[in-house]
């Protein structure tokens, strides 16, 4: 069920949630969304639907505050492809992750195998190695 939120105008910009029917701040929405709650923000006077330019706020106060975690080069694509760029991007996390995750168990490999190839080399170094035919290498 969708949480609805009114939005009323004014310096203060307050949020209502009719649900909990209390003001919320505007730091507390990503909180409900991240619990798996659809938001939506309705202004007080019009009734117009203004969710996603309340939301696009959470993310500019969050980025604001060094919280954001956005890369440049997907606000870029948004701003240039809008809601499509977001849904193309966000279909690429899960492989790119994963891609990671291999990225990092291949570097725990080649560092295990530089380290045996260390200790190799060292090992060969104090005693000679022979050929099958016993001829020194």
């Amino acid at each position: 069920m969708t949480r609805i939120i009114t939005r009323y105008r004014g310096g203060s910009r307050k949020l209502y949630d009719r649900r909990e029917s209390r003001y919320i701040s505007l730091d507390e929405i990503p909180a409900l969304i991240r619990r798996g709650e659809d938001v939506q923000v309705l202004d007080s006077r019009t009734g117009r639907d203004v969710t996603a330019q309340t939301l696009a706020q959470v993310l500019y106060e969050s980025e604001r505050h060094g919280g954001g975690g956005l890369s440049a080069g997907l606000l870029h694509d948004m701003i240039r492809q809008g809601e499509a760029a977001l849904r193309a991007s966000l279909d690429r996390v899960p492989p790119i992750r994963r891609a990671q995750a291999d990225m990092r168990r291949l570097e725990v490999s080649l560092e295990r195998l530089d380290r045996s190839l260390t200790t190799l080399e060292h090992v060969t170094r104090r005693r000679p190695v022979r050929h099958r035919r016993g001829a020194r290498l």
